[in-house]
């Protein structure tokens, strides 16, 4: 199977799989809450625009007009998205990261702003650890094999590894730039 819409149309199918009919604003603060943990989350506009072309494809039916128009998986919809996630290559990530692209050109400014760049990485780094606990936590009672956010709390859990992970990358780093920093001043 070809992935003929992009992935942020199958992502938005898959979200609305977890209940409800939802409008374009509950799916994109469902969105915010989630995706953005590990794919980016739409902006609004994208949302309108994707639910839009999924309408029109029968992937997705609308109930209501205006603000209260809300959405729901057709059957056709359910069909695409389980022969999106069966058939279609996973890929690789690629990794974007703007702080690693920095530290790669950190010869260019001070180590003090170095250093404080990658503080301020680690207080949103755990400041992210935070929010993703909360949602973690939201997911207790209904995570359990078979039940609905079973793989959701998964990810979830994934996502918390990562993040330890990130942290203790970022505190590594420091501590070597300091460590490196106080062999140069005291020569």
């Amino acid at each position: 199977m070809s992935q003929d819409l992009p992935i942020t149309s199958y992502a938005l199918l898959g979200l609305l799989t977890f209940g409800q009919p939802l409008t374009g604003y509950e799916l994109k603060q469902r969105a915010d809450r989630t995706l953005r943990f590990y794919w980016t989350a739409p902006a609004m506009s994208q949302v309108y625009s994707e639910l839009a072309r999924l309408h029109r494809r029968g992937l997705v039916r609308k109930e209501g007009q205006g603000r209260g128009t809300a959405y729901s998986l057709t059957t056709r919809g359910d069909r695409a998205l389980r022969g999106w996630l069966a058939a279609t290559p996973v890929g690789f990530p690629v990794l974007k990261h703007p702080v690693a692209l920095r530290l790669m050109l950190g010869a260019l400014i001070s180590p003090e702003e170095t250093r404080r760049m990658l503080r301020e990485h680690l207080d949103a780094v755990r400041a992210e650890q935070a929010a993703l606990q909360e949602v973690r936590t939201s997911l207790a009672g209904a995570d359990a094999s078979g039940q609905v956010f079973h793989h959701p709390s998964m990810v979830a859990d994934w996502g918390l590894a990562y993040l330890d992970n990130e942290a203790d990358t970022v505190a590594a780093l420091l501590t070597r730039l300091e460590r490196e920093e106080a062999d140069r001043s005291s020569r």
